[in-house]
């Protein structure tokens, strides 16, 4: 029994679906960590020849940005969460008061799916009999263990990242001769972005040259708009 239980969990393992919730948070908090943090830092260099203030800049846009991270997604998460508990508390009430009802909705559902009338409504009188809370919230509300929202998880994942994120470009600002920097953020923004596509497309089994591709494009636009900006605005800070 054990043996059989470690094959089946190594076969599952196998699968990347799992991974979906923290690996959105996460890829999302890097990307926005880079673009972000680097789109301050060049705006400040196109705009002041002192090194000092750009490094102010940056490090405060890398704190309040990882804070903000964090927030917006524990918020957004939450806000499912609640209407996630709400629809089961809503499926409860309805299984108490109609469950013939459910249970040929939940015969429906598994109809639709491709099984015969007969085997459906057998599937949906066993499932009933079993949990059929369990059976509603998985077949009719959708919701799962894979798929449930975790706000802490999510706000977690997507500060640290977009913290680990924020830190490469300001670790430029740090090293690398203000001279030319705005153009020495770019071009390293655009080697993290490609690691960070093809780690992305790695962990979750999709297509590396994609996943690369889209990263660095739309990097590549967020940061060329910026510097756009900043030309035609041309400030200087004194």
């Amino acid at each position: 029994m054990t043996k059989k239980t470690e094959e089946l969990d190594n076969y599952l393992d196998n699968h990347y679906i799992h991974r979906s919730n923290w690996l959105r948070a996460a890829v999302l908090g890097a990307n926005d960590g880079i673009l972000s943090t680097t789109s301050i830092a060049i705006g400040v260099t196109a705009a002041s020849d002192m090194r000092e203030t750009v490094i102010l800049a940056t490090l405060a846009g890398l704190v309040a940005g990882a804070l903000s991270m964090a927030a917006g997604e524990y918020v957004s998460v939450s806000s499912q969460t609640d209407i996630e508990k709400a629809d089961i508390e809503r499926e409860k009430i309805e299984l108490k008061n109609m469950p013939k009802l459910e249970l040929q909705r939940l015969a429906e559902i598994y109809e639709k799916r491709g099984l015969k009338k007969s085997t459906a409504l057998t599937v949906a009188k066993e499932l009933t009999e079993h949990d059929a809370l369990g059976a509603h919230i998985r077949d009719e509300l959708g919701i799962n263990e894979i798929s449930q929202a975790k706000p802490l998880q999510a706000a977690t994942a997507s500060a640290a990242a977009f913290t680990v994120g924020g830190l490469l470009p300001f670790l430029v600002t740090l090293l690398l001769p203000l001279k030319n920097m705005e153009y020495s953020l770019y071009g390293s923004a655009l080697f993290f972005l490609i690691i960070l596509g093809a780690l992305a497309a790695k962990t979750g089994g999709s297509s590396i040259s994609k996943a690369i591709l889209r990263i660095t494009f739309w990097g590549t636009v967020a940061m060329g708009l910026t510097a756009l900006v900043g030309h035609l605005f041309n400030v200087n800070i004194v």
